[in-house]
């Protein structure tokens, strides 16, 4: 059982930046594939980012590339996203989600542990 606590979101304004974590309580972290979803009220989940169990290989939605960075620390079983230049349509609660695939995946439907979620909340 993998156990995934996210922190690190907040209010922020426009073009600012946040970094959210998301710490793991498993001895075998480095053998998880992970990435980051987010859901905004009412709309669907939607991948954000992704990272493979080496850090490796990374893969972004279209909508971040450029402003997002997806690392991770497997000394630490923590992995992170940092976002700059934030805009309101990223609004969202923001949740990390592990699985054990080779390589990276964009699809929620892959991944096997979730976390709880993190308010990220965007002013204009």
């Amino acid at each position: 059982q993998v156990q995934l606590v996210e922190s690190g979101g907040g209010l922020v304004q426009a073009g600012g930046s946040l970094r959210l974590s998301c710490a793991a309580s498993v001895s075998t972290f480095s053998s998880y594939a992970m990435g980051w979803f987010r859901q905004a009220p009412g709309k669907e989940r939607e991948f954000v980012a992704a990272i493979s169990r080496s850090g490796g290989i990374r893969n972004y939605a279209d909508s971040v590339k450029g402003r997002f960075t997806i690392s991770r620390d497997n000394t630490k079983n923590t992995v992170y996203l940092q976002m700059n230049s934030l805009k309101p349509e990223d609004t969202a609660v923001y949740y990390c989600a592990a699985n054990r695939a080779m390589g990276v995946t964009t699809m929620s439907q892959r991944y096997n542990y979730w976390g709880q979620g993190t308010q990220v909340t965007v002013s204009s």
